[in-house]
């Protein structure tokens, strides 16, 4: 069974102002969290966010060199396999 990917308000709407390559790393990340999950150790610099009590976070970078594109995503649910990205920009303005 494949996990549903779903985008926040915010994340969706900053998604058109990302240069084309950023889109097409976050489409090919979404893919592969639909496929195989929300743990992605393959992805550039992949790392669960601590200090977010219960919540489970996760980011990743999309590019190299500056200005750094992330994407992060959280677990909302586990049992139904639910998964929302919640950020997607630059590294400066990320929630972390």
């Amino acid at each position: 069974m494949d996990w549903t990917v779903e985008f926040s308000r915010r994340a969706s709407k900053r998604i058109p102002a990302l240069p084309a390559l950023i889109q097409e790393r976050l489409m090919y990340l979404v893919g592969n969290i639909r496929q195989l999950g929300p743990v992605r150790p393959e992805m550039k610099n992949y790392g669960k966010l601590r200090g977010t009590g219960r919540k489970e976070i996760h980011h990743c970078h999309l590019n190299r060199g500056r200005p750094t594109y992330v994407a992060v995503w959280e677990v909302l649910d586990k049992s139904v396999r639910m998964v929302e990205v919640s950020y997607v920009g630059t590294h400066e303005n990320a929630p972390y």
